[in-house]
């Protein structure tokens, strides 16, 4: 997903190659504070790419409508092979291409800061499992030792478990591999002869995905909702609350784009 955050099967592989890899329970020793000589200096020129709920907990923070967010920080792209919509932080246009939420102090977002923040130095690479594994996620972790970062020289010792747990990257986990396994699913339908989202297909995905705060009314307004099989309760969360939204966001873009979900059903 990022230069910190990475899935097997796409261009990634070549950087999956080039760093260690930590085996469960496997530890590592590391620090980052403003004590730490090389602080802020992962934060600029950066090639981050935004999950669509690294985009939702970034604009709790600054309080934008997803229009706004978008205009003023990020590039929407399309996905290759795929053409699903995916959102590029925008790096200030100034010397050292900083974040636009870097401070002398560290990061102004940081309660919400991005997933691939959360998780350096590490990096989470992720594949649907196959076989006994079927319906589960696969994750691999790889410990990205960069030149600048002296991070590593002192510090609190951790496994992945334990440098998960601490940076609170649960729900960013849970929520991305949603987004990851629409990606995978989209890649094999395309690869045995479906075609790529197009243009119309990429806006739908990314009011979907990327803006919650104007899919609800739309979805209240087009009467979709009732068209589906949905409890009163879950057709209230999708309406009020954004994250249950994007949530079922995959569950749509799933049943319309490729005609089948485990999670919805149209009425019958």
């Amino acid at each position: 997903m990022t230069d910190r955050d990475h899935t097997p099967g796409d261009s990634s592989q070549q950087f999956l190659d080039q760093h260690q890899e930590l085996k469960p329970g496997e530890g590592f020793r590391f620090a980052c504070h403003p004590g730490v000589p090389c602080f802020n200096a992962c934060c600029s020129a950066l090639d981050l790419m935004l999950t669509p709920y690294d985009t939702l907990r970034l604009r709790r923070t600054t309080g934008q409508t997803s229009r706004q967010f978008i205009q003023l920080f990020a590039n929407l792209l399309a996905m290759p092979e795929v053409g699903l919509p995916m959102l590029r932080m925008r790096m200030l246009d100034s010397a050292g291409n900083k974040c636009p939420f870097q401070r002398p102090q560290g990061c102004a977002v940081y309660q919400n800061r991005p997933s691939a923040c959360r998780t350096y130095p590490l990096g989470r690479a992720t594949h649907p499992g196959e076989g006994e594994d079927t319906g589960t996620v696969v994750e691999r972790i790889f410990v990205l030792r960069e030149k600048h970062c002296r991070g590593f020289e002192a510090g609190t010792d951790f496994d992945t478990a334990a440098w998960m747990t601490d940076q609170g990257l649960a729900e960013y986990n849970e929520a991305n591999d949603r987004y990851m396994a629409l990606a995978s699913s989209l890649r094999a339908f395309v690869g045995n002869g479906g075609a790529p989202l197009g243009a119309k297909q990429l806006g739908m995905a990314g009011l979907a995905l990327y803006q919650p705060d104007e899919f609800q009314p739309f979805l209240s307004q087009s009467g979709l909702l009732d068209r589906l099989d949905l409890s009163a309760e879950r057709k209230a969360q999708v309406l009020s609350d954004e994250a249950a939204c994007l949530d079922f966001g995959y569950d749509w873009l799933e049943l319309s784009l490729m005609g089948h979900t485990e999670h919805l059903r149209p009425k019958e």
